[in-house]
């Protein structure tokens, strides 16, 4: 699947309705509005995925420490 997106010009591997609907028009030249492709691919047991927006600088370990000190702070009996 990254093969075809490379294919189609796109330089990221997120496949968005739009994209899929472009795809199914190139391919076989069918037209469909956004909410008719989310259907189609629900009907097929496709579901909606959002990817996690996270800085690429993202040290996790940083995060839960700081998480556990506001925490503590915000809930001091918890």
């Amino acid at each position: 699947m990254a093969k075809r997106l490379a294919a189609d010009g796109w330089e990221d591997q997120r496949w968005t309705l739009l994209r899929v609907r472009t795809v199914i028009g190139r391919r076989f030249h069918l037209t469909y509005t956004i909410q008719g492709v989310c259907k189609l691919l629900v009907r097929n047991g496709w579901s909606c995925q959002v990817p996690a927006r996270r800085a690429i600088e993202r040290d996790d370990e940083a995060v839960a420490g700081w998480v556990k000190e506001v925490s503590a702070v915000s809930h001091p009996l918890a």
